[in-house]
């Protein structure tokens, strides 16, 4: 159950940035944003469950916190933290004289 709200999560962040991006820039540009998701996506998830299968038995920590479930958490969380440094405000530190 875990494992599907954050398989949907995904979902929704890759419509999300989807109608973002084409709202801002136009089709390919969303296409493109959704593809750049779609990639992070699988290789991250590739290799957190490379990451979770050294670290966690294949029983998982729990009956319904099991070895994919964990990954997922894992790749979740690294996301998160990977857009939030990607798409932060950033302030311009060039125009200070």
């Amino acid at each position: 159950m875990i494992a599907a709200i954050l398989l949907g999560l995904h979902v929704c962040a890759g419509v999300y940035t989807f109608f973002s991006r084409k709202k801002k820039a136009g089709w390919v540009e969303g296409s493109l944003a959704l593809a750049f998701v779609g990639v992070v996506f699988s290789v991250g998830w590739t290799l957190t469950t490379m990451l979770s299968s050294l670290l966690v038995g294949p029983e998982g920590l729990a009956e319904w916190f099991n070895r994919d479930t964990v990954s997922l958490t894992l790749l979740t969380v690294l996301e998160g933290v990977f857009y939030w440094l990607l798409l932060r405000p950033r302030k311009d530190t060039a125009t200070e004289a």
